[in-house]
């Protein structure tokens, strides 16, 4: 399912490939559709290099910046863009300075035996909506490596 990444020694890197891309996607898809959301869903590789976008259909265009600039986030700072948001909102807004820095919720790092492998970052609906969508892409992928 995953791909391992050529190399000549142990430790291998472990990686996404298009069509898990595209599955966990679908996932993120199905669950935006069943709530009735608009939205861009960009999925990332560990290097924050779009791999897989979708625009569900009547989402607002700016929103497709945003989709990468979330899942770029999560991938530059391995942790889910609500962590950000939540340190905002306690008051760290110097957070706000950090180059890459997406403090919204939607942008959510997907991991494989607590290894990066990439990245997903979804927009157009609430915070809170982007990481419903966000979190039904991870547990597709949990359940394609199981």
């Amino acid at each position: 399912m995953l791909a391992c990444r050529n190399g000549t020694s142990a430790p291998r890197q472990k990686a996404l490939t298009l069509d898990i891309a595209k599955h966990i996607a679908a996932a993120a898809h199905a669950e935006a559709s069943k709530n009735g959301w608009k939205m861009f869903l960009t999925i990332l590789d560990d290097g924050g290099n779009v791999m897989y976008v979708e625009r569900m259909d009547g989402t607002q265009l700016g929103s497709f910046d945003v989709s990468v600039a979330k899942g770029r986030c999560a991938v530059y700072f391995k942790r889910p863009t609500k962590a950000l948001e939540d340190a905002v909102a306690g008051g760290r807004v110097v957070v706000m300075t950090l180059p890459g820095a997406v403090p919204v919720e939607g942008g959510l790092p997907l991991l494989v035996d607590g290894q990066l492998v990439g990245a997903i970052g979804v927009s157009g609906g609430t915070s809170p909506q982007d990481g419903v969508v966000a979190q039904a892409a991870a547990a597709a992928l949990e359940a394609v490596i199981k």
